[in-house]
């Protein structure tokens, strides 16, 4: 009987570079919030390599005046990512205490509205802009031990899904990305890859049989925040290489 097969397919994405062609981005001035976590880093790249204006914002969003203060100094925002990150706990439901409830959901929950309140009125006046919200699949399927981070990242996808409906009439389009097993050193650092039991873990839960490139993560976030995306209103577009697919 052969063991577990640990060896995981080729990455397309992950031993060369992607040589950037398209420039659809071009006069683009796109705010990305968390730049140095979570996908920012190579989402910052990206966007750069369409042609935007790639304005990095590494504030942490804690204090409520700060996404104000944050979207003001950044001058025309023709669209926001709100990339917002956070360690996730792994404490059991019954022992969440208020203190890890209120630290999650202030990471990665209240900025949000702000940000938004704070970005909107100038787009609705132009009728043009877009936000995107760099959420997470975790809020699409129960993970134990999850409660706490599960239940910031579903309000996020709920905020989108009610702002983006509201929105549309405006010409402003509100989408998000739900991620998970996208290869990031914020929730997949080499230690983690490197573990035999999360490769067993990722061949039986993953169709996809490996993670997502950060820059495939990226690459869609680009299309996303281009003109040709302009149809999607209030939509959650799982990226987790099968893990969801709603």
């Amino acid at each position: 009987m052969r063991g577990p097969r640990h060896n995981l397919p080729p990455n397309p994405l992950s031993k060369k570079e992607i040589r950037m062609t398209d420039r659809s981005l071009e006069n683009k001035r796109i705010l990305v919030t968390h730049a140095g976590h979570f996908i920012a880093p190579v989402l910052c790249e990206v966007l750069a390599a369409h042609g935007a204006t790639v304005i990095a914002s590494h504030e942490a969003l804690i204090d409520p005046a700060e996404p104000a203060r944050v979207v003001a100094a950044a001058g025309h925002i023709d669209v926001l990512v709100a990339n917002l990150a956070e360690p996730a706990p792994s404490t059991p439901a019954v022992e969440v205490g208020d203190d890890e409830w209120r630290r999650v959901f202030g990471a990665i929950v209240d900025p949000l509205p702000r940000l938004c309140k704070a970005v909107l009125p100038a787009m609705i006046a132009r009728r043009s802009g877009r936000i995107l919200v760099m959420g997470s699949a975790s809020a699409l399927r129960g993970m134990k031990r999850a409660s706490t981070y599960s239940a910031a990242r579903g309000a996020q996808l709920s905020y989108v899904q009610a702002l983006g409906v509201e929105m549309a009439p405006h010409n402003v389009q509100v989408n998000a990305l739900a991620m998970n097993f996208v290869d990031t050193p914020t929730y997949f650092p080499d230690s983690v890859k490197a573990n035999p039991r999360f490769q067993e873990r990722l061949q039986r839960e993953v169709p996809l049989g490996r993670l997502v490139a950060a820059r495939e993560d990226a690459e869609f976030a680009a299309f996303m925040c281009g003109d040709a995306a302009g149809c999607f209103v209030g939509q959650v577009f799982p990226v987790c290489g099968g893990w969801v697919t709603r």
